[in-house]
């Protein structure tokens, strides 16, 4: 280390986040699904094997430490990239590195942080070094590994879902920071109120919620108070990434489908406060009017259509009132899905080989030889006699029944 360096070192201001990070297993909170006496994760780390594996969480959950306290229990050399500014170079580097610790006998985790940033080549490059136990790889990704994960880097690294940190765990993490800067600083108490406050605008996420605590801490005089906080943060931000944008229309319609206007009118205000597109709202209220509410309630499309309307001619924010105004009556409409049980029953038969001509005497006959081959020989037109029973199903098929 030259002296730049340690200049560098002495005037860093470490934020509270990191300072407070776990350094055991034992004060890794709020993910009990993962850690757990249960839990084969837990299981596998204890008995001492080494595996490759991808943690897939939302911000500030706890992904990488979770990745180091791994590499602190097997004691392997640890080596840390981020997907933003690492790419193939950084990786050939990495290699040469792991195959030198092989030889002084230590095993080697690369830990990737934002793996869902690598390009596929990127990934690519992973793979031998994985496959030839080179060294261990743990990935870290706000985003679904299904879409945005080569398939052959997760067929060989097991996806380890985290979620979000409940409220409980995130203040007792606010707690043991708090007194982390009490034995630092001026001690200064935080009012119930203001740890409820932080704790509910984390939505989550404890690197936010110590963030905060430490900004509040340093701009009150002795007691950090509710309103210290509102100042600070004015609003709190809306969380919405590329997997939300499917996951929050996914819980919107299923909420209309279920009939219940209080979650999907919920989830509406969700995906606007996020900046989705009203459009594609509109859209998914125009589907869910027809897959779901069909010809029980045939004007639940109609006002679908019509919020689709207000969208592209009202624009924002005004068009938000007629989407609310449609959800809610598509949400309430009596719910039928008999049109597309029955096209999708047809399509099915269709394409397993039940591919057959009409009747002949359904056929085209507006042509000068149709009749020599049969075709709309003997059909009757039914306005001029609606009692006449006639059959429009083709021959192979002709007693089947779509609507049940």
């Amino acid at each position: 280390m030259n002296l730049f360096d340690k200049l560098e070192d002495n005037n860093k201001q470490i934020p509270l986040a990191e300072l407070m990070r776990p350094k055991t297993l034992d004060e890794y909170l709020g993910q009990a699904n993962v850690i757990n006496s249960d839990s084969p994760f837990l299981k596998l780390l204890k008995a001492k094997r080494l595996f490759s594996f991808i943690i897939w969480g939302p911000p500030g959950c706890g992904k990488t430490t979770l990745a180091r306290l791994c590499a602190n229990y097997h004691s392997a050399y640890f080596i840390e990239l981020s997907a933003v500014n690492s790419g193939v170079k950084e990786i050939k580097e990495t290699v040469e590195i792991a195959k030198q610790k092989l030889r002084e006998g230590t095993k080697t985790i690369v830990f990737i942080d934002e793996i869902h940033r690598f390009s596929k080549t990127q990934q690519d490059a992973l793979l031998p070094h994985i496959e030839k136990g080179l060294f261990h790889f743990i990935g870290s990704t706000t985003e679904n590994p299904s879409f945005h994960t080569v398939p052959a880097l997760i067929s060989r690294a097991q996806v380890i879902m985290l979620n979000k940190i409940d409220i409980e765990s995130i203040k007792k993490i606010i707690l043991k920071g708090l007194e982390y800067l009490n034995k630092t600083y001026k001690i200064k108490t935080l009012e119930d109120d203001a740890l409820s406050l932080i704790a509910d605008l984390s939505q989550g996420d404890a690197r936010f919620a110590l963030n905060t605590l430490e900004n509040s801490f340093f701009a009150c005089d002795d007691i950090i108070k509710k309103e210290i906080i509102e100042k600070l943060l004015q609003s709190s931000s809306v969380r919405y990434s590329i997997d939300s944008h499917y996951d929050y229309a996914s819980a919107y319609q299923k909420s209309l489908r279920g009939s219940d206007p209080d979650a999907a009118i919920y989830y509406l205000a969700k995906m606007l406060l996020s900046g989705e597109d009203p459009r594609f709202i509109a859209r998914r209220l125009i589907v869910t009017a027809s897959e779901d509410v069909g010809n029980a309630d045939f004007r639940a499309l109609l006002v679908a259509e019509a919020a689709l309307r207000a969208v592209e001619h009202l624009g924002m924010p005004e068009a938000r009132i007629t989407l609310a105004q449609a959800t809610e009556f598509v949400a309430r409409a009596k719910k039928s899905n008999k049109a597309i049980s029955a096209l999708d029953s047809a399509i099915a038969d269709i394409q397993k080989g039940l591919d057959y001509l009409p009747p002949k005497h359904l056929r085209d006959a507006h042509y000068k030889d149709a009749n020599k081959y049969g075709f709309g020989v003997g059909y009757v037109y039914t306005h001029d006699d609606p009692d006449f029973k006639q059959q429009f199903m083709p021959d192979e098929i002709k007693d089947k029944k779509y609507f049940l």
